[in-house]
């Protein structure tokens, strides 16, 4: 079974995909549309709608501090989930709720569910950069 923080992750990512892919409409829409598939609203549904709203929110910013990371790719260039497990897990960097190691693991673990194995190493470069470059590794 999931940590209930794995399960909000999870679900987080799944609407800030579709936030994307809709053009950026207002999370509340997003989540609204999705919630039913996944079995209703409950806690987790609603920490996942927060946690996305705060990314959505600060999508551009975050999208400022993860450039410098990504080696000479542009932003554009990454897959739609792998810049939103980016995102997160610099959201979450910048909170300093957590260590930053725990926050990597479960980038990388959101990134082998949505983005597949390969995606790994990327995601995990750019985040130890980021959290270098912060101060939080």
């Amino acid at each position: 079974m999931l940590r209930r923080e794995s399960r909000v992750r999870a679900r987080a990512l799944q609407i800030l995909y579709a936030w994307e892919l809709q053009g950026r409409p207002a999370i509340r829409a997003v989540a609204d549309g999705l919630y039913p598939v996944h079995g209703g609203h409950d806690r987790v549904w609603e920490d996942a709608e927060r946690l996305a709203l705060a990314v959505a929110t600060a999508a551009d910013e975050l999208d400022g501090a993860i450039v410098p990371e990504l080696a000479g790719w542009r932003l554009a260039r990454v897959g739609v989930n792998e810049r939103n497990i980016l995102r997160l897990a610099a959201h979450e960097l910048r909170q300093g709720e957590l260590p930053a190691p725990v926050i990597i693991s479960e980038a990388l673990r959101l990134t082998h569910w949505f983005a597949g194995a390969k995606a790994g190493a990327f995601i995990n470069g750019v985040l130890d950069a980021l959290a270098r470059r912060i101060g939080r590794l």
